[in-house]
């Protein structure tokens, strides 16, 4: 079964209360871990192999509390937070600006829009220059366009950014090739995980030859922490298996940082082992049965049913946006995502087909996982 074999693989080189009653005690901050760094590519800047992914952070202190812990690179985007992590970012690490290095990203698709987000951005962050300014969740090469990539150019010769990036959550097979023949991109935002179909590795080894910078978002497999919600979203945040996917990611060497997301100290504390604490036997069989929980649920991107839906459906982008709701608890951004999808999206009910045309080779439930986006979006 290839999930065992992607496991395998070596990775050579991841206010209410009652009242009266007493208040809950202080959360408790980290104490400060040993660090490890790795160089992104051939931009040279070398980085904290755990990075922080700030989509779903409100609260800015744990931002500057990792930064005191040491690590160097936080990741935004101009359309996380209602357009407001942006702001909270820059705020919480202003101080140190400097000294750390930050990467937004701009979901828009033309020349004048992407311009015009990435001075909104400089603005919202604080800051005179953007470490990594990357073009968001491309998923198809023709939407590498000679126009956004001059954007970028310019950009960087302005001192607006220092290097060019893409952030790419699907379709790898055909997305990292195309990413590496534009020559300018100088670092690729890019899914990787435990669970993924283990010939993302060609993908990972090609990055490796261009000397493109790499940073691996999804990290923990469509998982969270968060307490309650939905039955998904309990077996995705298995107790140990979160931690174990993020070691899975940093235990390769082509995988220059992470960005899991991490809204609260406990998170932050957890994810900081992953720096000085090894992938173990131990961790290798929590994935194993981890694998198998989230199998009927989780989709790995791939590609592979790009197309194969008789109503027209995106499949891997609607199970991708149910993640954000069942998987992350963010409703609002799920339901923001799918209402970007195009509108015939909306009209169509998996119920109305006798039989689904959509076959997952790695076992989602795709009929069942759809539905539920669209009871849920529609």
């Amino acid at each position: 079964m290839f999930l065992t074999t992607g496991l395998a693989l070596p990775a050579a080189g991841l206010a209410s209360s009652v009242q009266n009653a007493p208040s809950a005690p202080k959360e408790k901050a980290p104490s400060a871990p040993k660090l490890s760094f790795r160089t992104l590519g051939k931009t040279g800047i070398k980085v904290t192999t755990l990075g922080f992914g700030c989509m779903l952070t409100s609260d800015g202190s744990v931002i500057e509390k990792a930064a005191d812990l040491g690590v160097n690179y936080f990741d935004t985007a101009r359309g996380y937070g209602g357009g407001n992590n942006e702001r909270m970012v820059g705020a919480a690490l202003k101080s140190r600006r400097k000294q750390l290095y930050i990467s937004s990203k701009s979901h828009v698709r033309t020349k004048d829009a992407a311009a015009e987000e990435l001075n909104t951005s400089l603005r919202e962050l604080g800051t005179d220059y953007i470490d990594i300014w990357c073009l968001h969740a491309l998923g198809k090469p023709e939407e590498l366009t000679p126009e956004l990539l001059e954007v970028q150019q310019a950009a960087k010769k302005a001192g607006k950014i220092r290097f060019a990036g893409v952030s790419v959550h699907a379709n790898h097979s055909v997305m990292i090739p195309a990413v590496i023949r534009s020559g300018v991109v100088d670092v690729l935002i890019v899914s990787y995980n435990f669970a993924m179909d283990p010939a993302i590795e060609e993908g990972m080894d090609k990055l490796a030859e261009a000397g493109i910078g790499v940073i691996a978002m999804k990290v923990m497999a469509g998982g969270s922490r968060r307490r309650g919600g939905e039955q998904a979203a309990a077996i995705l945040k298995r107790e140990g298996a979160m931690l174990a996917a993020l070691k899975w990611v940093v235990k390769n060497p082509k995988v220059h940082t992470t960005i899991p997301s991490m809204v609260d100290m406990d998170q932050l504390e957890d994810n900081m082992k992953a720096m000085n604490v090894a992938f173990s036997e131990a961790d290798k069989q929590t994935l194993t049965a981890h694998l198998d929980r989230i199998s009927p649920i989780y989709c790995r991107t791939c590609g592979h049913c790009q197309g194969t839906c008789a109503k027209g459906l995106p499949v891997s982008d609607m199970l991708r946006i149910l993640t954000y709701a069942d998987g992350y608890g963010q409703f609002p951004l799920a339901r923001e995502r799918f209402s970007e999808l195009p509108e015939t999206v909306a009209s169509v009910r998996c119920g109305d087909c006798a039989s689904c045309s959509v076959k997952c080779k790695f076992g989602v439930h795709v009929p069942e996982r759809l539905a539920r986006a669209q009871e849920l979006f529609a």
